[in-house]
């Protein structure tokens, strides 16, 4: 249940007003003082300095290089783009945005709804902080909410783990499910042409087969196909990733897919100098901290890194805490046969490190360590991480299936948390073979602590949060780092490589083994943001640092009709 009882009951009673809008006597004041019974929603539970905590960036980048061809065919991704934002927001919260948002008085609550894609605070555990709404429901509008998990469990739908379809109940109170391209079909039929008329504006031939292929799945509800056209791209200078990608919302089972968008220009300096990284993937796939059981798969080599400038964000990558790199498709074959593409969004990165990451440091690490904060660092230690998505193991050792699918709901922020201690093992690794040239251990293992700091303060709901506990809560364990009488945070060089090895061991067993009990319990354990971390947080809050950023985006903000 997500609206509360007199919520609805006031829904109901001004529905009922606004039909008589049509009659003569709806002049009435009787009439009038009913049609003004509307419900409003003003803040609780949550401070108005709460309202503050991103900080917002221009999304634009030089688009001087383009075609008048290119520049159209970018609008035209950025009006799909926005189809899928609407989209995710019916995923997310059952009521109309409009009507939601028109309900809400003061400006800076509303714009905080905005954010946030309905009434719970994303980077504070989806805390309710508007009146007439109850705790958000793990299913989100993936499932009815009153299904329970074992429900779903022992029912005989083939679709129950489909990552494209929603599940409903008919009249006689049985789930059925519904393809997301039926219940959606107008507005996907809306985005689908508009992908078909930008193919044709496309001046790359693999990037209009790619849209094209693309507009097919939205409508046939198979992604598969435009998925492996996707790897195939390598010299367009525009991309767009679109579409029902990430399972994050689905808290309940962690299978449902959330409709989102980027819209990118490609920084062709930066991807040059990022290119050679993917080859050696196989390699460091063999030299894994792990038994040699868990590092049997050979993960696909024909994937490349590229840095673009993101010009629009849309749907679940704009809800809450901002992407900043990106690692798809996240199709298992396509990831075993072809590799991954992993996009660093160096714009929007650039704008989390100086508005956010370095200020940070400058209230919880001793001040002799602060040098070693980089760009560099902050920029490789995030690519690797999309990089180490690759590594490890994707089908259980077994007989569970996929780790996605015996991990259930905990895989997402398992996942997370492997490629983010996997990335830094990357980084050390290519660091002691010469490949990366670029700063000290000290400057990656030091901002990587920095980045647990700015990447934990959203909160320990969502996969990514949790992953961020369990690794802080795990090296503290592990002597990782120490803090002074003064409150601040020392990496301890030596301790850290070791905490990073035990790490990056027990996640990739338990992925293996697809051990949901052992999972489940980690996270119970490790999960959570403990007392003395909270009062560290709150120091930052009173700094007036902001958790993350938001977006002045669009066609009017590039210069585009």
């Amino acid at each position: 249940m997500r609206l509360s009882k007199i919520s609805q009951a006031l829904i109901v009673a001004s529905t009922l007003a606004l039909s008589a809008c049509s009659d003569p006597a709806s002049n009435s004041p009787k009439a009038q003082s009913a049609q003004q019974e509307q419900p409003s929603y003003a803040l609780v539970n949550t401070p108005q300095s709460r309202l503050d905590i991103y900080t917002e960036v221009t999304l634009k980048t030089d688009l001087s290089h383009l075609s008048d061809n290119q520049k159209q065919m970018i609008g035209k991704l950025i009006d799909a783009s926005k189809i899928m934002d609407d989209l995710f927001w019916k995923q997310s919260f059952e009521m109309d945005k409009a009507t939601f948002l028109s309900r809400i008085a003061d400006d800076k609550v509303r714009k905080f709804a905005d954010i946030n894609y309905g009434p719970w605070d994303r980077l504070d555990g989806d805390k309710v902080f508007l009146s007439g709404f109850e705790d958000k429901t793990p299913g989100a509008e993936f499932y009815p909410h009153d299904m329970t998990k074992e429900e779903l469990n022992n029912s005989d739908l083939k679709d129950k783990n489909g990552l494209y379809s929603i599940i409903k109940r008919d009249e006689q109170g049985k789930l059925y499910s519904l393809p997301y391209s039926k219940i959606y079909e107008q507005e996907l039929t809306q985005a689908a042409q508009l992908l078909r008329e930008a193919s044709k504006l496309a001046e790359d031939k693999e990037f209009a087969n790619y849209l094209t292929l693309r507009a097919d799945a939205l409508l046939n509800n198979s992604y598969q196909t435009s998925d492996f056209a996707w790897m195939d791209m390598k010299n367009n200078p525009i991309d767009v990733v679109i579409g029902p990608i990430e399972t994050y919302e689905d808290q309940l089972f962690g299978y449902r897919a959330g409709f989102e968008s980027y819209v990118l220009v490609k920084d062709l300096a930066w991807s040059e100098r990022l290119a050679k990284f993917a080859a050696f993937l196989p390699e460091l796939q063999t030299g894994l901290p792990v038994d040699e059981k868990y590092k049997q798969e050979v993960p696909g080599s024909d994937a490349d890194l590229n840095a673009y400038d993101v010009i629009f964000y849309a749907g679940h990558s704009n809800a809450g805490s901002k992407t900043i790199a990106i690692n798809l498709p996240n199709d298992e074959q396509v990831q075993l046969e072809k590799g991954t593409r992993r996009l660093q969004l160096k714009n929007a990165m650039r704008a989390k490190f100086d508005k956010i990451m370095l200020p940070i440091a400058d209230q919880l690490i001793v001040p002799e360590q602060r040098k070693h904060i980089t760009f560099d660092a902050f920029f490789a230690n995030t690519m690797f991480h999309e990089v180490a998505h690759g590594l490890g193991i994707k089908n259980t050792i077994t007989g569970k299936g996929t780790v996605r699918q015996s991990l259930q709901e905990h895989a997402s922020a398992i996942e997370e948390g492997k490629a983010d201690i996997l990335g830094l093992y990357m980084v050390e690794q290519l660091l002691n073979k010469g490949e990366i040239t670029e700063g000290t251990i000290e400057d990656y293992y030091i901002t990587f602590m920095a980045g647990i700091f700015r990447s934990v303060r959203f909160g320990a709901s969502s996969a990514h949060g949790k992953a961020n506990m369990i690794r802080f809560n795990f090296f503290k364990e592990q002597g990782a780092f120490s803090k002074n009488e003064q409150g601040l945070y020392k990496v301890n060089m030596d301790k850290m490589a070791v905490a990073m090895e035990k790490l990056s061991n027990l996640i990739l067993t338990l992925q293996g083994d697809g051990d949901y009990q052992k999972v489940d319990q980690l996270i119970a354990t490790h999960g959570d943001i403990k007392a003395e971390l909270e009062a560290d947080l709150e120091k930052l809050s009173k700094a007036n640092i902001p958790v993350d950023v938001t977006f002045k985006q669009g066609k009017d903000v590039l210069g585009l009709k």
